[in-house]
This record gives structure tokens, sequence and C-alpha cells, in this order.
């Protein structure tokens, strides 16, 4: 099979075609003829950083965590796929999982789920990374009915999810951006949008809360930005973060009881811990997306064979709007 390869990590390490052996459906697996690959940020990390990020592969090296595409063979053990179906999932592209950037992945079928019908394979490919990290958070934190909820970040790839999914559990959504595009986008999906850089967070939440603060406030941007969440937060709380590499002083949390919830969806694929809860998780956004409650927002620019580096590029100078997609047909 064709696979897109990296042998060496960096900034400038350059994608390059290689042929590799088909793979076979392992117990458990299924073998997927890849349509579409999306790029997130953990990929860029891991072709930057390389051997710097414990998750990194082996050299040489396929990248690629998201993916759709159909079944062509089933493994022992496999009830619930059957070849011809078509699949999506978040299921390689670290440690010692080969990735998507391929013809073909052999992929476990908990990682897996029937995608969306009325999503094309390239919407479908740009959901399950930020899908599962958005439900997940959300789930934790407790979001429900009738609850204010703080997305930040609510443009980016896991934010713009995190709206639709969070105003589908009932909530009253609001959520940080800046710019008129941004702002835009958010109100399109419908939350209220909060430009950060003309609004104080001390301001927003007494606009929008009565000075009270948000019952949930799910940070898609972290590090130093968890200040503001703790904020917003009212006393006892849920911030649920995404981005939590960081050193900071929780005496703000502390002092209003909040819960933090840390948000690492790839436990499941780097420890073999879990993996079906994705599973089901990528089943439950299938759904709520047939339902026409949830919609990826995609970039416009296309990639293919030939622009795998282009596309990392793409989305680390921060010109993508939406999700960045390589399509492999």
């Amino acid at each position: 099979m064709k696979a897109m390869v990296l042998n060496s990590y960096g900034p400038d390490a350059p994608f390059e075609l290689a042929e590799l052996p088909d793979p076979v459906a392992t117990p458990g697996h299924v073998v997927v003829k890849v349509a579409a690959v999306s790029v997130n940020t953990v990929d860029t990390m891991i072709h930057n950083m390389g051997p710097d990020l414990p998750l990194s592969p082996n050299l040489p090296a396929v990248l690629g965590m998201d993916f759709a595409g159909t079944v062509t063979a089933i493994g022992e053990g496999v009830t619930d796929f059957a070849i011809g179906d078509e699949v999506y999932g978040c299921a390689g592209g670290l440690m010692d999982l080969p990735g998507s950037l391929a013809e073909y992945i052999n992929a476990d079928s908990r990682l897996i789920a029937h995608k969306p019908k009325s999503l094309s394979m390239r919407e479908s490919a740009a959901l399950p990374l930020v899908g599962i990290t958005a439900y997940e958070g959300l789930t934790r934190a407790g979001v429900g009915d009738g609850q204010t909820v703080l997305v930040q970040g609510g443009a980016g790839g896991v934010g713009h999810v995190a709206v639709q999914i969070a105003r589908h559990f009932g909530a009253k959504v609001s959520a940080t951006g800046r710019g008129a595009d941004q702002m835009s986008l958010i109100e399109s999906l419908g939350a209220r949008p909060l430009d950060f850089t003309k609004q104080k967070v001390e301001d927003y939440v007494a606009e929008h809360t009565d000075g009270v603060g948000f019952d949930v406030v799910f940070d898609s941007v972290g590090g130093a930005n968890m200040t503001n969440s703790f904020a917003a937060a009212k006393l006892n709380g849920h911030v649920a973060s995404t981005v939590a590499m960081v050193e900071i002083d929780l005496t703000p949390a502390h002092f209003k009881g909040l819960s933090l919830h840390v948000v690492f969806m790839l436990i499941p694929m780097m420890h073999d811990v879990g993996r079906q809860t994705h599973g089901n998780i990528l089943q439950a956004l299938a759904e709520l997306a047939d339902n026409g409650v949830l919609k990826p927002v995609v970039d416009e620019q296309t990639f293919g064979w030939a622009d795998v580096g282009a596309a990392y590029a793409h989305l680390k100078n921060g010109s993508a709007a939406g999700k960045v997609v390589v399509e492999l047909q």
C-alpha cells in the first residue's frame, strides 16, 4: 500500500511517499480503506517534537489519528462491523499504532463506529478526536438542561463541537473568540459570542450570569487561560480543560470549591484502557450528526496525497478556518 512516511522529526521534516506491506486484520481489528484523514494539533506536535513527546511513534512513522473509510477485512472476534461498512474513528498515529496517512489502516474495532450517514467522508474524518474530547469533557462536568456553559475557544476544533453538544444537552451556551469571523461562527452555532479581546472576564460574567458565574466552563484554550476559566466559574462550579500542561496557582479554584476535569482523550489508545468508551461516544456523535444537531466545520482548502506537508503547515500557521482534512481517494 501507499503511505506518507516520516523518516525524521522536526518542523521541516518532509512527508515521503513509500510502499508498505498491506495490513492484515488481527483479532479484534478491522482493516479500513482510508478515504480521508484530519490533521489535529497533537499530530503537528508529534511532527515537530518527535521523541520529546512520549507518545511519538518510532521512525519511520506513519502519522494520522482521525480517519473515515470503508471496511475491507474483518479480524477474528469482530461482530459489529462487516465488509463494506463505512466507518470513522481515531485509532492510530502514536506510539506503536500505525496511523491513517496510508491507503489502509488496521484499526481496533473498539475505537471506531459506523460513520454518520448525513456526513461525507471528509466531514466524518474531521470529527473523532475533537468530538470525543468535547463529549467527554461536557459529560464529566455534568452539563445538563438549563445550565449556563462557557466554552473558551468556541471557534476552534474542539470548541465549536463543544458548543453544539452543550446546546444539545440543553445548556445556555456562551463562547469566547476573537474577531468578526469567529464571532459570526460562534453565533451561527447558537451560542452567545464573547470577544475576549474586548471584554474582561468579570464584565461578561456580570452581564450574562448576573455576576454568579457559569455552571460549567469548558476550556479548549488552556494553559495560562485557565485562570480566566476559574474566574468565570460559579461557586462549586466545574472547569473542564483540554490543555492542562501548565504550572498554575490553584488558590482561586480552592476558594471557589471548583471541580477541575482534565480531558486527555488519547489515554485509551496509549494504555489500552476503556477503548470501547470511544466507540460508544463515536456512535453517539454519529446519531447527533444524523439528527441535525452536530456538524463539524471543515476548512475549505483541499489537500491530497501530495499535500500532506502543506496540510500540516496550514494548521500550524493558524490560517485554517475549521478542521484541516487530507483526502486520500
